[in-house]
């Protein structure tokens, strides 16, 4: 789960660099935004981030589960 307004590095800053990793993982390590944001701007600038989905604040928690489920399984 990444925190999309961090203080130091922002989550999509740091989903770049995670991506970009030379970690055997980095590749296919789910990322989920947490976010306030939930324009269709924002939601793009995570995809493009490399994270793999969008949950907006506040949390859903069964959608939480489901996006959880999901990712973990492979069935997105």
């Amino acid at each position: 789960l990444m925190d999309v307004r961090m203080p130091v590095m922002d989550g999509l800053t740091a989903a770049k660099h995670i991506r970009a990793s030379k970690h055997e993982d980095s590749e296919r390590i789910p990322i989920i935004a947490m976010t306030a944001n939930a324009f269709s701007e924002d939601i793009k600038q995570t995809q493009e981030s490399g994270m793999n989905a969008h949950l907006s604040k506040p949390i859903d928690v069964d959608v939480l589960y489901s996006t959880i489920g999901c990712l973990i399984s492979g069935s997105c």
